[in-house]
């Protein structure tokens, strides 16, 4: 069994990725260089890291530290996922759908998932 990729279709993931994110859960990461790290706390519980030497998408987590979601377009290869996961939606433009067959959850079923210590694979 692959390891699993969620999309998240919330305005602000689809803003700052420029479509949907695409991550996957990650219990631990360590960067090589920490000084090219940016972050952007983007609500009151989630923010947002990227590169700030080339500009590239690499996680949303809780800003408590509790989850975290790498994004996949940051690898070189991403291909050995398993597309599981549609978070948000609710939220998601009807210009495109995936043809996967995934589970599908509203923002408010997310929230619920974090409310319940739940994995929900945000991005």
């Amino acid at each position: 069994m692959s390891p699993e990729m969620a999309v998240c279709h919330c305005s602000m993931c689809r803003r700052w990725s420029g479509g949907v994110f695409m991550g996957f859960e990650c219990s631990e990461i360590d960067f090589v260089d920490q000084a090219s790290l940016g972050t952007y706390a983007s609500s009151e519980y989630g923010e947002r890291v990227f590169c700030t030497s080339c500009g590239t998408s690499l996680m949303w987590r809780m800003r408590d530290g509790s989850h975290t979601n790498v994004a996949a377009s940051a690898l070189d290869d991403p291909s050995g996922f398993e597309f599981t996961t549609e978070i948000f939606i609710d939220e998601k433009p009807d210009a495109y759908a995936f043809a996967n067959p995934t589970q599908k959850l509203t923002g408010a079923e997310v929230f619920a998932l974090f409310a319940s210590n739940q994995d929900p694979q945000h991005g």
